[in-house]
């Protein structure tokens, strides 16, 4: 019978060293990491439920990261359920400035997509029924013109706050054309967003805008 050889026991240092790796692998894993009140340090791929942790982003998106982790809860569910997005026109646009001021005055986060070429105008058709700017989109919901007291009850129906609650040094992303274009032969629209229907509120009688 040959002789059985025992495997060496794990050092204290190793297993300090095996704890370390596990630890820095599941944080370059979390989106987030978390400093409790009372002073405890977690990694999370979800943003926290409450607003007294601090919170740093750790998937490179900086600050809007961050800030988007801290937002009310109200807030964040009203994102979720019912994103915006404002669909507007790159040239002299008085409706889509106010539209986008309107929105931004009032602490909705929101993507904008703009209409860049014909390609875009045509996807924008394909994606509202009109080629209308500016064009808001409340979930499922297309609000074609710009009609303030229509927009307003549309974000109230979605439950959005009415007075902004974004944490201090939310960044708005930077607006990007409606058809993603992949490289110079290839373009295709970027998808509508998938989500329920807002309660319905009354369309303005003659929408405010321009058309492509």
């Amino acid at each position: 019978m040959s002789p059985r050889r025992s495997l060496p026991s794990a050092t204290p240092v190793a297993v300090a060293l095996g704890v370390a790796l596990a630890l820095a692998s599941g944080a370059s894993l979390a989106q987030y990491k978390v400093i409790g009140p009372d002073g405890k340090v977690t990694y999370t791929d979800r943003p926290p439920a409450t607003t007294d942790s601090k919170v740093t982003a750790l998937n490179g998106r900086g600050g809007a990261a961050a800030a988007e982790a801290v937002m009310p809860l109200e807030l964040r569910q009203a994102v979720t359920r019912y994103p915006v997005t404002l669909y507007a026109s790159t040239g002299a646009c008085e409706p889509c400035d106010a539209g986008r001021a309107m929105l931004r005055q009032r602490g909705i986060p929101f993507a904008e997509k703009q209409v860049q070429s014909a390609e875009d105008g045509d996807a924008l058709e394909r994606v509202s029924g009109g080629r209308d700017a500016p064009t808001l989109a409340i979930g499922s919901q297309m609000l074609r013109g710009y009609s303030p007291e229509v927009w307003a009850s549309y974000l109230d129906a979605a439950g959005y706050p009415r007075e902004s609650r974004l944490p201090v040094g939310y960044q708005y992303p930077a607006p990007a054309p409606i058809v993603e274009r992949r490289d110079a032969n290839v373009a295709r629209a970027a998808p509508a967003a998938s989500a329920p229907e807002a309660p319905a509120a009354p369309p303005p009688a003659s929408p405010t805008g321009i058309k492509f």
